[in-house]
């Protein structure tokens, strides 16, 4: 039997086969209860460009909760500045088979809001 996890993950593996073949830097996001983790990867996978994280310690002072709304909009801002500064223009938005919902969605359009295109 499948569980929760595993279905998450079978469809986290079909977006990364679909931005494999477009050879684009990915934004993952990885959320737990706690805190919300976003990185850009670079196209083939090997290395992390840019990475933020609601474990940061200038994050953790701006913030009481690491796991709401909020926190995510900050991190997808900081992540966005972060890329930009690198030279980071566009990537694709790899949702790591959650649903475009609640903070992952709110970490998206934070980081589209700062500049980020994808």
């Amino acid at each position: 039997m499948i569980n929760k996890k595993e279905s998450r993950l079978r469809r986290a593996r079909a977006t990364r086969a679909r931005i494999k073949m477009q050879k684009m830097n990915r934004l993952t996001v990885y959320r737990t209860n706690l805190h919300i983790y976003a990185s850009i990867i670079s196209a083939d996978g090997g290395r992390v460009l840019v990475s933020a994280s609601t474990v940061e310690a200038e994050v953790r002072a701006q913030l009481a909760n690491g796991g709401n709304v909020a926190a995510a909009k900050l991190i997808g801002a900081r992540l966005a500045e972060k890329a930009k500064a690198a030279g980071i223009e566009t990537c694709a938005f790899d949702r790591s088979g959650y649903r475009y919902h609640g903070r992952v969605a709110a970490l998206a359009e934070a980081a589209r809001e700062a500049g980020l295109k994808f």
